[in-house]
């Protein structure tokens, strides 16, 4: 059963979400249990840190003594036990039963899941990644967002994506590497080599035009080769994949006119952004970032100057086109998968270099 939660000693954080709990609750989105946690809705990642709940049957961890009557011991730390039992917030204790049918209540500051545990036992000697330097890994770099479009102003974040290759021997090793590195203070992004290449072959905008980006601020030879061969990643699947990333952007049209009775014209503006670049991928064959000769009119709508009805009908009549592109396009079935994976094996293996390729 999924709880909404809330807690009775306040932080400021807490008693921020204490708010947001009586504003959305009955609200919830999501499903009954994930992972063995139960969640709040519409939080983001970062605070539902601080509101998670373990659900019945997850296994956990204690991290004190687990004390029975006449302050003896039952169980040391380190024990594992099974959630019976879950509250309903943090302020109150969990029932956890132990594999010789003791039970106690215990909080959940003192408890760990068991999954977790296992994972930092691996992740946590002499934080291996944080003295990788994997930002000196970086293959290349380059600008994307409003001022990659042509459609930045004075308030303009200047939003930059790259690609790291990791070293041989930590890519190997137990700790392995993350999927991306992200700074949000410097509004900075790199995928791990084979992450990016994934959702190339994917289609996913965002990576398809970092290849294409007309600001590229750092390349290797090994980010040269990447580039050179990047209408191996377009094919049809862009017609499939940015109609889903279409179909998201009016998602949140239709939310903004629904909570606020307007759109947020930013959203608009992306969306037909979006749709203009599909067209011309499925024309062309090639990703057009800079928006060019459009450049005017999507300012208009991202200053909110284009009635709503006029950027509706220039999205519908993207959206026919688009259809129609699909239907004539000469772009492959597929991605070229093959010549993908023989440029990620050969990165792989001058990886082992000690300088970076």
């Amino acid at each position: 059963m999924c709880s909404c939660l809330y807690f009775n000693t306040k932080s400021g954080v807490e008693k921020q979400l204490d708010r947001r709990f009586v504003r959305d609750r009955g609200k919830s989105r999501f499903p009954p249990s994930i992972a063995g946690i139960q969640q709040i809705p519409t939080l983001t990642t970062k605070e539902m840190i601080f509101l998670v709940i373990y659900s019945v049957g997850t296994q956990v961890v204690a991290q004190k003594d687990v004390m029975a009557d006449n302050d003896r011991i039952a169980h040391p730390t380190g024990a594992v036990g099974v959630i019976v039992r879950s509250p309903m917030d943090r302020s109150h204790a969990y029932r956890v039963k132990f594999s010789d049918g003791f039970e106690a209540a215990i909080h959940h500051d003192q408890l760990l899941r068991l999954s977790e545990f296992k994972h930092g036992m691996i992740r946590d000697p002499d934080a291996a990644l944080m003295s990788a330097d994997l930002y000196e890994r970086v293959i290349y770099r380059c600008v994307i967002g409003s001022r990659a479009y042509g459609l930045d102003d004075d308030a303009s974040d200047t939003d930059r994506r790259g690609i790291y290759l990791p070293p041989a021997e930590l890519h190997w090793s137990l700790y392995g590497v993350p999927e991306q590195l992200e700074n949000d203070e410097t509004q900075e992004c790199y995928w791990e080599l084979q992450k990016f290449i994934t959702l190339a072959l994917k289609a996913n905008p965002n990576v398809l035009e970092c290849l294409y980006s007309p600001i590229v601020e750092s390349i290797t030879p090994l980010g040269e080769e990447l580039l050179s061969m990047r209408d191996a990643f377009l094919s049809k699947l862009v017609f499939q994949t940015y109609s889903g990333y279409v179909a998201s952007q009016f998602k949140k049209m239709q939310t903004d006119i629904r909570n606020r009775g307007s759109v947020k014209w930013k959203h608009v503006m992306h969306l037909i952004r979006l749709l203009l670049s599909g067209n011309h991928v499925l024309r062309e064959g090639t990703v057009s970032v800079d928006s060019g000769e459009y450049r005017e009119r999507l300012l208009t709508i991202k200053r909110g100057e284009m009635p709503f009805a006029h950027a509706d009908d220039w999205r519908k009549e993207l959206q026919r086109k688009f259809e129609a592109e699909f239907r004539t396009t000469v772009l492959p079935e597929r991605p070229d998968y093959e010549r993908a994976n023989r440029f990620l094996i050969d990165a792989r293996r001058r990886a082992l270099q000690l300088d970076l390729p």
